[in-house]
């Protein structure tokens, strides 16, 4: 199983990225995805998801209404539209996949970790 993690890259506050997480290597649409962030010298925190089922997101509150999720079965993709950015928003993130099918806030609800990719805020 392999996550490829794109689309990081350096932007001003207010401005928008999309990352993207190829999937390879599992039964992609039945599996729950996640991402996650790790900031410099904090711990790893969740930032969205998205369910197998019915499609269902998830928000960590700090993001919410300025991030969007979605997943494409047929390409095996999972994208994180980020509006609206902010200097905190500066961290390393990850994409996971959780054969629960959960569109979950744990960590160890997740399976698979992809490589992470550095999104930087300035301000």
């Amino acid at each position: 199983v392999q996550l490829q993690a794109s689309g990081g890259g350096l932007v001003q506050a207010g401005g928008s990225l999309r990352l993207s997480c190829a999937a390879s290597g599992l039964t992609f649409y039945k599996y729950g995805m996640g991402w996650f962030r790790q900031a410099p010298g904090k711990e790893r925190e969740f930032v969205a998801a998205i369910s197998w089922s019915d499609g269902s997101t998830y928000w960590a509150d700090s993001v919410k209404g300025r991030f969007t999720l979605s997943r494409d079965n047929a390409k095996n993709t999972v994208y994180l539209q980020m509006n609206s950015l902010k200097p905190e928003d500066t961290a390393v993130y990850y994409c996971a996949a959780g054969w629960k099918g959960l569109g979950s806030e744990r960590h160890y609800d997740y399976d698979y970790w992809g490589q992470g990719t550095l999104v930087t805020v300035s301000s």
